[in-house]
């Protein structure tokens, strides 16, 4: 990664940044003195800056980086999740600082700010960039988390997002595989600071998490708009340690657009989960509901029902019903129009002829594609079908609205 723009390329991105990039690629010849490559590199940077991160692609003159780190950084509704978790203070270290958003929404709140970063090119891309965005308070260093933390004074809050795959690329689903292992660090980090925030991947097994740390306060499994995007552990210390099932587990649903609450959020805790008695419906009632991607990532299956006063369809399922509409509940809710078992007359019956559906499959032995074919049925339109298996083990469809 090379340092400033020169003028004449800075001026080509500013002007054409909302152009398709690879129809400038085909032009490149009409722009002898622009250095095209990264010239595109930067526009298409901004381009997908400006879907994740609105703010930051409002600032003028800021340097991105390729396209992977973009893919994998924090989306400004997230970011300004985390900021409300850590609250303000003095003094914030970042110490794997990445791209830097995260630490930008989080620093705006504390007088001093730390990132460390072990890429140097990422380092030069945070001098250039907080000026910019107002984080001047910020000193940039260029080190290993682990080696530096010795070194580190005492801060108010630490944040790491920790790596999250193995050597051989693959997904990891246990802290102690992820690089740094925040769980060897853990009493080094709260020697260091009060409040330390951790992100994780969502397919990291939040349970085993809980269990791995032992000074976790909270966690949050975040999603947007529907789908799960991180999960966050906030660890104290001078507290006592919470037991893992006791841990708040909170299950939020952010609009990407806003940051704004979708659906309330749903606090519960493991134990409350396991003593949860969930009832399941003989037949689905007029209303049918499906929970947040935070909630069953999260695994507030019973919880959820028992808190609305719902009834399940199937344990496995996940899908709930009501005679009576629930207000609140943190997921989308149906109007069941009819149900029906996969009998030829019994679907005619059902279907009544329809030819596009948006369909969704839980607990059922066929995939999305394989029954959309069958049934014959393109995507979209105001229905909604679920394929799913009731509680006496009888595989239905329920044809629904939007409530």
């Amino acid at each position: 990664m090379n340092g400033l723009l020169d003028e004449q390329t800075a001026h080509f991105v500013s002007e054409h940044r909302r152009d398709d990039v690879r129809t400038l690629a085909l032009s490149a010849s009409r722009y002898p003195g622009v250095d095209m490559p990264r010239a595109l590199e930067q526009i298409a940077g901004w381009q997908m800056l400006e879907r994740k991160v609105p703010s930051w692609a409002a600032v003028e003159g800021l340097l991105l980086p390729p396209k992977l780190p973009l893919e994998q950084c924090s989306s400004q509704a997230t970011a300004t999740y985390k900021a409300r978790l850590v609250g303000s203070g003095k003094s914030l270290a970042d110490l794997t600082g990445g791209l830097g958003i995260d630490c930008t929404f989080m620093g705006q709140a504390f007088e001093q700010v730390t990132y460390v970063e072990r890429q140097e090119w990422l380092c030069r891309l945070a001098r250039h960039n907080f000026p910019l965005l107002g984080l001047r308070q910020a000193e940039v260093t260029c080190g290993d988390a682990a080696e530096m933390l010795d070194g580190l004074p005492p801060v108010d809050c630490i944040f790491l997002d920790p790596a999250r795959r193995d050597s051989r690329g693959g997904k990891v689903v246990a802290v102690a595989d992820c690089e740094p292992d925040v769980s060897l660090l853990e009493p080094r980090l709260l020697a260091k600071a009060r409040r330390v925030l951790v992100k994780l991947s969502p397919m990291l097994d939040l349970a085993l998490a809980l269990h791995t740390l032992r000074h976790v306060a909270e966690a949050h499994v975040v999603a947007v708009d529907g789908e799960c995007k991180e999960l966050l552990l906030l660890l104290r210390s001078g507290e006592t340690a919470a037991e893992a099932d006791d841990v708040p587990v909170h299950c939020v649903n952010l609009a990407s657009a806003t940051g704004d609450f979708l659906s309330p959020p749903f606090v519960f805790t493991r134990r409350s989960e396991q003593a949860a008695g969930c009832h399941y419906a003989v037949v689905p009632r007029a209303y049918l509901y499906e929970p947040d991607a935070s909630l069953l990532k999260a695994g507030a299956f019973r919880s959820v029902a028992v808190a609305y006063g719902l009834e399940g369809l199937h344990p496995n399922s996940h899908l709930y019903t009501s005679d009576s509409s629930k207000e609140g509940f943190p997921g989308r809710v149906f109007r069941v129009e009819g149900c029906a078992g996969f009998g030829k007359r019994e679907l005619a019956s059902l279907l009544g002829g329809l030819r596009r559906a948006n369909l969704t499959v839980r607990n059922f032995p066929a995939s999305v594609a394989e029954l959309r074919r069958r049934l014959k049925l393109a995507e979209g339109g105001t229905d909604y079908l679920f394929a799913t298996t009731l509680a006496d083990g009888r595989k239905a469809l329920l044809r629904c609205t939007k409530a």
